[in-house]
């Protein structure tokens, strides 16, 4: 009975820390003035992680579209596009794919670590990581 017990709480622990290192879920995204604009949902298709505009938070951003998209997004709805495309795990990072910006219709190279359970660290960049910018997503919890 004593073994049975400690192999369950030795599963419970094993899937927390496996759900807390990892990117999959939904993230509150910021604007400049660090008010939440949108929850980003990450989620993983066989080994590659792709996330989507799952809400968008500011009543005047409700119903948009991507006016300076080109290909499938051109004046798509922000709301329900993909943003996040083809990203890997790599070691204590996720790489390898590219993000948009809605608001430029641009896509870059990026990477993601996981700062903490919570907090999401997200550069993008064109080239070298150096020139780019870095956005920090922060974990819905309910």
């Amino acid at each position: 009975m004593q073994k049975l017990f400690l192999l369950l709480i030795f599963f419970m622990v094993i899937n927390f820390t496996s759900y807390a290192q990892s990117i999959t879920g939904k993230w509150y995204s910021f604007d400049r003035f660090k008010n939440r604009e949108t929850i980003v949902k990450v989620y993983k298709i066989r080994d590659k992680f792709f996330a989507k505009i799952d809400s968008i938070l500011q009543k005047e951003d409700i119903g948009k579209v991507c006016k300076k998209c080109t290909g499938k997004n051109k004046n798509k709805l922000i709301k329900g596009m993909i943003v996040l495309e083809d990203v890997k795990k790599d070691g204590d990072e996720w790489n390898g794919g590219k993000i948009l910006d809605p608001n430029n219709g641009k896509y870059y190279q990026c990477y993601i670590t996981l700062e903490d359970d919570n907090l999401l660290k997200v550069r993008g960049f064109l080239g070298f990581s150096l020139f780019g910018r870095t956005q920090y997503l922060e974990r819905v919890v309910n």
